[in-house]
């Protein structure tokens, strides 16, 4: 039998357990997804407006009924409990007693960040300070905001105005250890250059996009050629500065796939040109068919692409 000293085998036991080791943590890191999935509240507001779900307890719908361990509130179903602690601290346990992660809280209705009265943007600014705390408290990364200006004031003047207010907000949030963050959502903000201008502007790491792959409809505004701007052009011009994606979705063909947004089409944009790993929500608009079923035809889609992609 051959003699192995006591250095020799020491040597040779790390070898192994270094050889057995490294394809684990391969494994490991390889059933990582490209990209996780959240459920945008908005994809039941129907239910929620018609008092058919109860706001309080959107995490623990999202968990159960649809499998999606993440999600993104709407503050319009939680004005009258905008400064009741209580009600969030109830809020943040829901989420937490069913293990979900609560990634943003949309904020609508606060006014205009781009008001061209000073006095009107300072207030607005104010209005989503509290919002920004309940994201703190219930462990969200950002809020999302509108950059909504008076679009009668031209493109260049509108970009500066809006980004006054933004970078007003986001030096707040920041302190917070909060993103501020905007969603092409009509009027200019929809013009994919203008919102990545605005980002430009305001230059602050703490502030950035959510692109929303079906809100490109500008309307007619004087002085801006276009009516609808392209969505896929539009993604492409915001993801730079993405601390979101929400994937907007309406109605599906009988594969399954979205027909206005090409889905391969825009995650292969999002995820391989621009490398976003972070939380895509899911975004149900549609009326063709309900939003149980749109939120999981939504939720299906995202994950068929997600595994296409990774095995190409």
């Amino acid at each position: 039998m051959m003699h192995v000293s006591r250095r020799e085998f020491l040597a040779r036991s790390a070898a192994v357990a270094g050889a057995s080791f490294v394809p684990s943590f391969a494994s490991a890191k390889q059933t990582e997804p490209l990209f996780k999935i959240s459920l945008a509240q908005w994809s039941l507001h129907k239910a929620f407006f018609a008092k058919k779900a109860d706001p309080l307890q959107f995490a623990e719908i999202s968990q159960k009924e649809y499998g999606i361990g993440a999600v993104e509130y709407v503050n319009q179903f939680y004005k009258d409990k905008k400064k009741d602690d209580a009600f969030l601290k109830d809020l943040k346990k829901v989420a937490d007693d069913n293990k979900v992660v609560s990634v943003l809280i949309m904020c609508d209705g606060e006014g205009n960040l781009g008001n061209p009265d000073e006095k009107g943007r300072v207030q607005a600014v104010d209005n989503h300070k509290r919002w920004a705390e309940w994201a703190k408290f219930l462990g969200c990364t950002s809020i999302r905001v509108n950059a909504a200006s008076d679009w009668k004031k031209g493109f260049e003047e509108t970009q500066k105005l809006a980004a006054d207010g933004l970078r007003k907000l986001t030096e707040f949030t920041a302190t917070l250890d909060i993103n501020t963050i905007v969603e092409n959502h009509g009027g200019l903000s929809s013009h994919g250059e203008w919102l990545a201008g605005v980002m430009k502007l305001v230059d602050n790491k703490r502030c950035g996009t959510l692109p929303d792959f079906g809100n490109f409809n500008i309307g007619k505004i004087e002085g801006v050629k276009e009516t609808a701007y392209d969505r896929y052009k539009g993604v492409d011009e915001l993801m730079p500065f993405a601390k979101g994606v929400s994937a907007k979705s309406h109605d599906f063909d009988e594969k399954g796939n979205e027909i206005r947004t090409d889905y391969r089409k825009m995650l292969e944009l999002v995820v391989k040109k621009h490398k976003y790993h972070g939380f895509i929500g899911v975004e149900y608009e549609g009326s063709k068919i309900g939003e149980p079923e749109g939120i999981k035809a939504t939720k299906k889609l995202l994950e068929v692409v997600r595994d296409e992609l990774a095995k190409g």
